[in-house]
């Protein structure tokens, strides 16, 4: 048991130190396909994205179709016109690595506690959620020119639309009750990984 608990902290820390590169001073993904596939490579290969939206896909799904409907609409077109503000704004005082290691925190939580929630506040969550993460996506994508960076964009949110209609679905079907516990812990696994993120990002403006 001792030797379990100690390869998952090393886990742990491992993706801590990988989630804590700053957004806006990344290199972007060059897949060689163009524009939309080097958005999409660039979301995958960054968790601190990657995780959210899947954080957001299970809330969703857990609240029922409608709930993921909704996120199914919002976070992409939210998601897109944050990377849009952040293309054309000027960048901001703070990097983005404490707003990611937040939607961490609150998303994981509200996964792992598995409270009823109103439509409504998923969708505002998934308003909240996409704006942030796709801002700080358009300040490291402007790095290509308007029109390749719109490109990206697009690819990001395409792939946001896949991951969140595939999860949302998945967790929908589930009706045995070990497979919704299944589920929070997952939630809690990526409110853990938001505690570290979020410390990491404080030892580094320390």
């Amino acid at each position: 048991m001792a030797a379990s608990r100690n390869r998952w902290s090393r886990a742990g820390v491992g993706l801590a130190f990988a989630l804590g590169a700053t957004r806006a001073e990344a290199h972007l993904v060059t897949t060689g396909l163009g524009p939309v596939y080097d958005g999409i490579g660039h979301f995958f290969l960054s968790p601190d994205d990657v995780l959210p939206a899947a954080g957001l896909a299970l809330l969703a799904g857990m609240r029922g179709p409608e709930a993921g409907r909704r996120a199914l609409l919002w976070l992409p077109l939210a998601w897109v016109v944050g990377g849009l503000a952040g293309m054309l704004g000027g960048a901001p005082a703070w990097s983005g690595q404490i707003p990611a290691a937040a939607s961490f925190l609150l998303l994981g939580a509200l996964v792992a506690a598995d409270r009823a929630l109103p439509v409504k506040v998923v969708s505002a969550l998934a308003l909240l959620v996409g704006g942030a993460h796709g801002f700080f996506n358009g300040l490291a994508m402007r790095e290509a020119g308007t029109g390749p960076a719109l490109l990206q964009l697009i690819g990001v949110g395409v792939m946001l639309f896949v991951i969140v209609a595939t999860v949302a679905a998945f967790v929908v079907s589930l009706r045995r009750p070990w497979t919704r516990i299944v589920v929070r812990v997952a939630g809690s696994w990526i409110a853990a990984t938001g505690l570290l993120l979020l410390g990491w990002a404080l030892r580094v403006k320390r």
